[in-house]
């Protein structure tokens, strides 16, 4: 009998964006109220590995992903859940099997980084690659998402979060080196508007956001998890104005989600990362929240306990040179020293 997140190892796969794939299979609720069970097949960020999440008592929730695709089934009872979990995961083996293994697989470093630092990453990842002739493969997510997932022992070299909270979170549990952690990075949050209706708004207190609102939603990240989303509601709570905007939150799963939805006009303003902000051409910065409103905004970097790959130090050391300073601050981030 399989237990819950019992692991297998598994043959490297090339597909998609993520490479070499990182595959995971999950079971969790469908949405129907009655009690039948879906599969879920999250290509998040587990290297080289098959986690099984296989428990009628009780289910877990899947981590949010952007890139995750689902494969719902319904089942009446118990025998054939596990049927389908059997065939799945065979199905799973025999695809591996027929995949070569890419050759230098073993040699890639793996990052988790904040979903906000894609622009800036991808850029200084690309230079590392040139200087080094080594490649860094990054996974982008909420920090959470990713603090969660090095809990669950996803294989990861380096973590990169988007506040001091989660990268707590993994120290306090002895997941990272912790004579490598150091703050990297900062950064500002801005209120955003789709650019063709954007008009300039005085962030003080009591501003009226919820007026500006009217019946529209904020859009920003979870205000509970995402880091974004908390410098935001700090910020907001400050002012005196989140009771009355609170109700009109839509919380995102990442910084970027967010993001989306002001750029596609779903939302009429947006509480983003400036960097973000400078990422999309869609949206305009209407107003900068002032420093002294939110908890300072800091991107901790550490290389994670189990990271056997012997370029994570190197790699550590590039982020924090000039030549990768300059790919960030073109972005807009600021450097720690």
């Amino acid at each position: 009998m399989l237990r819950h997140r019992e692991s297998l190892r598994f043959a490297n796969l090339s597909l998609g964006y993520f490479h070499p794939m990182d595959l995971t299979l999950r079971f969790k609720p469908c949405t129907s109220t009655t009690r039948n069970y879906g599969v879920v097949a999250d290509t998040a960020v587990q290297y080289g590995y098959i986690f099984l999440d296989i428990s009628l008592a009780k289910l877990p929730r899947p981590l949010y992903s952007s890139q995750y695709f689902e494969l719902r089934g319904i089942m009446q009872n118990r025998r054939r859940w596990m049927k389908l979990a059997t065939a799945a995961i065979a199905a799973l083996w025999l695809g591996a099997a027929a995949l070569p293994a890419p050759a230098a697989a073993a040699e890639k470093l793996t990052v988790f980084a904040a979903a906000s630092l894609k622009n800036a990453l991808d850029a200084a990842n690309a230079a590392w690659a040139k200087e080094s002739g080594k490649e860094a493969v990054a996974s982008y997510a909420a920090s959470g998402a990713l603090a969660k997932q090095i809990e669950n022992a996803a294989p990861a070299d380096i973590f990169i979060s988007a506040d001091l909270d989660w990268m707590d979170y993994v120290a306090d549990k002895n997941l990272i080196k912790a004579d490598t952690r150091s703050n990297l990075l900062g950064n500002k949050i801005v209120l955003v508007a789709e650019k063709a209706k954007a008009k300039p708004v005085e962030i003080k207190q009591g501003f009226d956001l919820a007026g500006l609102l009217g019946d529209g939603k904020l859009a920003m990240g979870e205000p509970k998890s995402v880091p974004a989303g908390k410098y935001g509601m700090a910020a907001l709570e400050k002012l005196g104005v989140w009771k009355s905007v609170e109700t009109k939150v839509a919380g995102a799963e990442s910084v970027r989600a967010a993001l989306a939805l002001v750029s596609r006009g779903e939302a009429p303003y947006g509480i983003v990362y400036q960097t973000d902000a400078a990422a999309d051409k869609g949206v305009a910065i209407v107003g900068t929240f002032p420093a002294e409103f939110h908890p300072p905004i800091i991107y901790p970097i550490a290389i994670l306990a189990e990271s056997k790959n012997p370029d994570a130090s190197a790699y550590l050391d590039f982020l924090k040179s000039d030549k990768a300073a300059a790919f960030f601050t073109a972005q807009g981030f600021t450097i720690l020293k």
